[in-house]
């Protein structure tokens, strides 16, 4: 799946200093740098750019569900 995001490359996770357990759910494909990342056995995830900005206003909007979705679960336990 591509994304069209604004970008916000103020810093970079280095893939090779991730523990166990941290998935990289995210990768920039101009130039490589890790956009996203989740926790395999907890209810978090992030990603580095603006979910909620142009271009692709509508791109993202399916982070905004999933976290909804994570309060939801959240609030049942």
């Amino acid at each position: 799946r591509v994304e069209i995001t604004s970008q916000n490359h103020n810093y970079a996770v280095d893939p090779d200093s991730l523990e166990q357990g941290v998935e990289i759910t995210h990768v920039n494909l101009n130039d490589g740098v890790c956009e996203g990342l989740a926790l395999r056995d907890e209810p978090v995830f992030s990603v580095q750019h603006h979910p909620e900005a142009s271009p692709g206003p509508e791109d993202s909007h399916y982070l905004f569900d999933r976290f909804v979705e994570l309060m939801r679960d959240h609030k049942k336990s």
